[in-house]
């Protein structure tokens, strides 16, 4: 039975009863005229004692595929075969999503400036409430992001692969990459690292659209830590290829502006030297070849050829060379 509730100010599990799913509307903060921005809050309540899981999408307004993932997921889990809670936002900043943009009112990223301030601008206002509102509930975090406008990502996760327990999270996604990324980052998930919060990052797919696939896999993963953490007694189902791990990662840029065309493809590994790009002018003559600064696989890409000067061409991850 789905329990809803009247929008609060102030999230409570406790409150919350046991063995129930809940639709809640928590305020964050007001608008120009004064009303209320509520965020949806979805939460199954299985047998007290067990672990919080926290579920996170939309940090960005046009990053929507994990949107369907949290309502797939809330649907699929029955209260009476948890052993904890689980607390999903499918769409963590309203102003953003509701402008069908990537960053937030005043044009800041909030996944920069995490965990905000209780005393600083909107952007910041807005993170601090959040994070001290809900995320600190969490003993876990997955954070569900896609690429940006003009940008394709594969399936990969960024975690502290330092850490055993973000280690496990990160492989049980059966993601086509992993990413080594360490915390205090100014992102959501590092901020959750931070106060000792188990997070991690999962980028699925691409922005302002549902792909089918990506969600599956998104759901099938969460599923996976569910049973890893003895919250469910689901089979942890493992994937029939290897996820390649990476030490690091970084975006590579033009040095010039013109027509962009990307000639690799996403978990397309390259050596150093191979030809990765073109720029050409308006009129179709080339003006530059960019080429591998090192070998690596293709975790992202822009897709967009109208590319100004310092324009990202491909995000390139480093293999880990004893994985």
């Amino acid at each position: 039975m789905i329990r809803n509730k009247e929008i609060i100010s102030d999230f409570v599990l406790n409150e919350i009863p046991i063995q129930s799913k809940s639709r809640i509307w928590l305020s964050i903060i007001s608008d120009g005229l004064g009303l209320n921005i509520e965020v949806p809050i979805m939460v199954v309540r299985g047998t007290p004692g067990g672990p919080v899981l926290g579920i996170t999408a939309a940090v960005h307004g046009n990053e929507l595929n994990g949107i369907p993932v949290i309502q797939r997921l809330i649907n699929e889990v029955d209260p009476a075969d948890v052993y904890g809670t689980i607390v999903a936002i499918p769409v963590f900043n309203i102003p953003s999503f509701q402008r069908k943009k990537r960053r937030f009112n005043d044009g800041v990223d909030l996944n920069h400036i995490m965990p905000g301030k209780s005393n600083g601008n909107i952007s910041q206002v807005y993170a601090h409430r959040m994070f001290n509102k809900v995320v600190k509930h969490f003993d876990y975090l997955l954070d569900l992001h896609t690429a940006s406008h003009g940008r394709v990502n594969s399936f990969y996760v960024r975690a502290d692969m330092s850490n055993a327990i973000t280690r496990e999270m990160a492989l049980l996604q059966n993601a086509q990459i992993i990413v080594n990324n360490p915390p205090s980052d100014g992102t959501l998930r590092g901020a959750a690292e931070d106060i000792g919060i188990h997070a991690i990052t999962i980028e699925i797919g691409n922005p302002n659209t549902f792909q089918k696939k990506m969600i599956r896999s998104g759901v099938e993963g969460i599923h996976n830590i569910l049973s890893y953490l003895n919250m469910t007694d689901d089979d942890i189902i493992t994937s029939d290829f290897d996820t390649e791990l990476c030490d690091r990662s970084y975006w590579i840029y033009t040095d010039t502006g013109g027509l962009l065309s990307v000639h690799v493809d996403l978990t397309q590994k390259v050596k150093r030297g191979d030809h990765i790009a073109t720029i050409r002018n308006v009129f179709g003559d080339i003006k530059t070849k960019y080429y591998s600064p090192e070998d690596g696989i293709v975790i992202g890409k822009s897709i967009s050829p109208n590319n100004q000067t310092g324009g990202r061409i491909l995000h390139l991850g480093i293999l880990d060379s004893i994985q």
